[in-house]
């Protein structure tokens, strides 16, 4: 039956765009943060436990105004005594130190690890609480513009492979999982780069559903001379709720910050984007 084989195609080219599963992020892994730091003198430390923070915060709770709280000011001035422990990682290892440079010139991966209280403790005085559910697993689908360039981003594109891995990177400080579509998906299923940009929310979902994922992340990235950046739009549904938000004039790795950001903001239940 015709109808049966192309639902068959769609299905086989939706399970092959997904990632093997993976592995729910851990207490540990999700009680921690990054920051990059100058060297490993106390001063940048601090400056460093203070980013580390507003990361944890958001990290934890999917809330991305909380560094934005009056409130904040007074926690980041003793941001080093929630810290439980902290770890460097030289950016430059193993290149040697050059010239005049010393080890307190080079740039360093600052990790810092906190206690689920203490931080669940933070949260509470915010108004808000951690998000401790597994994070949704999302298919993206992304319709990209630049001049007389424009395509959908693929699994397997060689154009959009710096986007994939951009986007990628973009999950990190959320403890998040996307995965993209193959182009023969999109094919069977009539969508490109024109039509995922209008495609029914409830269709994308249904799709990612499909597929093993949580639900879909849609969007269009078109470059603007005039804005010397990326107007970049997104679209997710939570329930029979649809939100969208934007953002203008940046680069394609602060789109998909954005992204991922206004996607943990409505998934993790603390209302809109911004």
């Amino acid at each position: 039956m015709p109808g049966y084989s192309r639902l068959v195609l769609v299905m086989i080219g939706l399970f092959c765009s997904m990632p093997r599963p993976a592995v729910a992020a851990t207490i540990d892994e999700l009680y921690q943060s990054q920051a990059i730091v100058t060297g490993q003198g106390e001063v940048n430390r601090q400056i460093g436990f203070k980013a580390c923070l507003d990361s944890v915060l958001v990290r934890v709770s999917g809330d991305q105004r909380l560094p934005k709280r009056r409130e904040m000011a007074a926690l980041r001035d003793k941001a080093g005594s929630f810290v439980a422990e902290f770890r460097y990682r030289d950016r430059m290892e193993g290149i040697p130190v050059h010239d005049e440079q010393g080890t307190h010139d080079r740039p360093h991966d600052l990790t810092c690890l906190y206690k689920p209280d203490v931080i669940d403790a933070v949260l509470a005085s915010l108004g808000s609480k951690p998000w401790l559910a597994e994070r949704p697993h999302l298919v993206v689908f992304l319709a990209v513009e630049q001049g007389a360039t424009h395509f959908a981003l693929t699994a397997e594109d060689e154009r959009g492979q710096a986007m994939r891995e951009s986007f990628v990177n973009a999950t990190g400080p959320l403890v998040m999982r996307i995965a993209f579509p193959r182009a023969s998906l999109l094919a069977a299923s009539e969508l490109d780069d024109k039509t995922l940009r209008y495609a029914d929310m409830v269709v994308l979902n249904q799709l990612a559903r499909q597929a093993g994922a949580d639900q879909a992340l849609a969007g269009s990235i078109v470059w603007s001379d005039k804005e010397m950046g990326w107007i970049a739009d997104w679209r997710i549904a939570m329930g029979a709720k649809a939100y969208s938000w934007q953002v203008r004039g940046v680069s394609f790795d602060e789109a998909f910050r954005v992204a991922m950001r206004g996607a943990a903001q409505v998934l993790s239940g603390n209302g809109l984007p911004e």
